[in-house]
């Protein structure tokens, strides 16, 4: 018989985080209470009972000096309120999920606008959901019972509704809830706030029961969302419901050619080896296992499989404890006990021998009078030494590992010592696993070679006690904790909130970075305040950057980034740092018929008018000035909201007679001789240069004027 484990089996996001909070505040010494259970199994509550922790009702039951931890299913402002009027602590750990339902019905409730909740009416999440809402509130159960509440209260649900669900509730149940909503509510607002880790267990439980002749679903029988799990596997198979190992004693397996394991979200992973652990003696006894064949694990030493090595028939003599003598260059020399049927000779271990990890280094791990777990390889009478070896001694101690990791689904981790065809081998505790392509990389195509002689984390998906061989994957680990990840982040998301990332691609619109599980998309545009032809100039993959989010589309699961901060706009760092009147050094970067543009600061170029480059008339700005030259000059005018500067180096002369118009004939007016000088005013010369293109005069990549 074959068993099959859910891969999502076990603790959710929320009550892991609910758990730990419980243990860490018991950790520090303080007296503390939860209201209600923390979660809904009996083992874990008792253990953390045992701890220390007093489980009360209500709040009037708390004692002073007590922290009072608030459980992942959350409560109502009125009990928080409550707490705080009798000057208790609070912990609140409350599950993200479930405190954004509250926002939710919280900010979208009123006296003319109620909610319709799907769960169950004394689940204390939705009593506690109820309590955040600011008009009526209706809770069904079923998509029956939701059309007949919106039947009966047709006229109060007029100016409109809105509609969540608790977190565990049933993904089929909801879907048949949302339509009926939308068909008669048309000005309904419908929020999808069944939990992330509800969806997929649901989703993997009916997988599983269509393939598997039974199930046995573990967890508490007062657990909302492990009684739905059973109910989604009912319609396809045999299911049992289990809180412990010792009731599969009143099960019949002698039937079922396969069995598929999963587990709720409030089922702790000792409890879920335990059954594991249980169904295998079961099976063992009736003699009606089915064990498929695996790929195989062994990895090739010294031209010897370690496989045929561990499975060799060993005396009682074979495996010996030995104290470390000498320590060489290549080789270390133990003392063989003398009451051995070896003792007197000389032990050695060659560095080869020591590990299966060939980053190991015995002369910074080992030290004279350490005891080791050897066994022996090889006696030789002619020069009285016994060949030994550590790292087949550790990978036989460590087989029991590898096997308790198949049954519980933890998580073991090793070093990758060779890249082999179809996959690579991880050395870990002593054990060679086999990991195959598929399941050794993150998405398909990743290089293997990538992963050599670094530390990785993976599961044992398949073990053949038989013969030492064992399979792994890493890609599942990388998924769950991306998937975890990904929870955490939608739940406390918010435009604004800055990330520390990593760049995993560019295009040629923009750069996609990881912020913790999920990707983000940085537009070229978003950049830098520059003009730049590609996002290369700023980026390169692999670098870590800190970006911001400007939007988050929930809904598509799309987020925009941006990376250019408001302190390095270069019209707010000259607003700050040159204000009008300011005496600059610029370059020039352009030359046109009415004028040059100097650079003022980087991104910003300003307008020198002709008719401000010198203090005598000026017929082309070629004749003054060139590119490149360093002029000084005084900032006379900004227009921010046009992004225009008006410069002036004639401002900074002493005034000159005009050598030009000194020489020309003075008109005559009036009989006397007064001389008319025919100029343009300086106001409207720098006016009409600004009506000039900023292209003509700059570089569009370097001017923040062209922009």
């Amino acid at each position: 018989m074959r068993i099959i484990k859910a891969e999502t089996a076990g603790f959710c996001f929320g009550v892991d985080r609910a758990v730990n909070t419980a243990r860490e505040v018991l950790k520090s010494g303080k007296k503390c209470c939860s209201l209600g259970e923390i979660i809904h199994n009996s083992h874990v509550t008792a253990e953390l009972e045992k701890q220390g922790l007093r489980i009360i009702n209500s709040p009037d039951e708390a004692r002073e000096g007590e922290t009072v931890i608030i459980r992942a299913h959350g409560v109502s402002p009125d009990v928080i309120g409550s707490l705080n009027s009798r000057g208790a602590e609070i912990c609140d750990a409350t599950c993200p999920f479930v405190a954004k339902i509250h926002d939710i019905v919280s900010e979208n409730t009123s006296h003319d606008v109620p909610a319709l909740i799907a769960g169950d009416e004394n689940h204390p999440e939705v009593i506690g959901i109820r309590g955040c809402c600011k008009g009526r509130s209706f809770v069904f159960s079923s998509a029956d019972e939701c059309k007949k509440i919106i039947e009966n209260n047709a006229k109060l649900f007029q100016n409109g509704i809105i509609a969540v669900s608790q977190t565990t509730f049933s993904e089929n149940e909801w879907k048949k809830s949302k339509e009926i909503i939308k068909f008669l509510c048309t000005n309904s607002k419908i929020f999808d706030t069944i939990c992330c880790a509800t969806r997929k267990r649901q989703e993997e439980a009916e997988s599983l029961s269509k393939q598997c002749d039974a199930v046995i679903v573990i967890g508490g029988r007062h657990s909302s969302n492990t009684v739905k799990l059973k109910n989604v596997c009912l319609s396809n198979c045999d299911t049992f419901l289990v809180e412990r190992a010792d009731e599969l004693k009143n099960i019949d397996f002698s039937t079922y050619a396969s069995v598929g394991v999963t587990a709720g979200a409030s089922t702790p992973a000792v409890i879920i080896k335990e059954v594991l652990s249980a169904m295998s003696e079961i099976i063992k006894e009736t003699e009606n296992t089915v064990v498929e064949e695996v790929p195989s694990a062994a990895a090739s030493v010294d031209g010897e499989n370690l496989s045929d090595l561990l499975d060799e028939s060993l005396s009682d003599d074979s495996v010996i404890e030995c104290t470390v003598e000498n320590i060489t260059p290549t080789e270390i020399q133990v003392d063989i006990p003398k009451n051995h049927i070896l003792g007197g000779l000389t032990g050695i271990v060659p560095n080869e021998e020591y590990s299966n990890d060939p980053a190991a280094d015995p002369s910074k791990e080992v030290k004279i009078g350490d005891t080791l777990t050897l066994i022996i390889m090889k006696k030789n009478d002619a020069d009285g030494t016994v060949l030994l070896s550590k790292k087949r001694a550790d990978a036989i101690k460590s087989w029991g590992d590898i096997l308790e990791g198949k049954e519980d689904g933890r998580i073991i981790e090793g070093v990758v010592t060779e890249v082999i065809k179809g996959g690579v081998l991880v050395a870990a505790k002593g054990s060679v696993v086999f990991i195959p392509a598929s399941q050794a990389t993150e998405h398909k195509g990743d290089s293997l070679e990538a992963l050599l002689k670094k530390n990785v984390e993976f599961r044992i998906i398949e073990a053949d006690p038989r013969k030492k061989r064992a399979v792994g994957s890493i890609r599942s680990v990388i998924a769950e904790k991306k998937q975890a990840a990904a929870e955490a982040f939608w739940a406390s998301a918010e435009e604004g909130k800055s990330y520390n990332g990593i760049v995993k691609s560019l295009t040629n619109y923009g750069a996609f970075v990881d912020i913790g599980g999920v990707d983000g998309m940085v537009h070229i545009s978003e950049m830098s305040w520059k003009r730049i032809k590609h996002p290369s100039e700023i980026f390169e993959v692999g670098q870590e950057v800190v970006v911001y989010i400007k939007s988050l589309d929930r809904e598509n699961k799309k987020i925009s980034l941006g990376y250019r901060k408001d302190e390095d706009n270069p019209w707010v760092i000259l607003q700050n740092t040159y204000p009008v009147g300011s005496v600059i050094e610029a370059e020039i970067v352009g030359l046109t018929e009415f004028g040059a543009f100097a650079r003022v600061i980087p991104g910003i170029d300003g307008l020198i008018h002709i008719s401000q480059i010198a203090n005598h008339r000026v017929d082309k700005p070629g004749d003054e000035l060139s590119i490149g030259q360093k002029v000084t000059c005084k900032i006379t005018a900004v227009d921010y909201d046009k992004k225009r500067v008006s410069l002036s180096i004639r401002a900074l002369l002493d005034p000159e007679e005009d050598v030009e118009e000194a020489d020309e004939e003075p008109e005559v007016v009036d009989g006397e001789n007064d001389i008319a000088v025919e100029s343009e005013p300086v106001e409207e010369a720098a006016e009409e240069a600004a009506e000039e293109p900023a292209e003509e005069a700059a570089p569009a990549e370097d001017s923040a004027d062209a922009e």
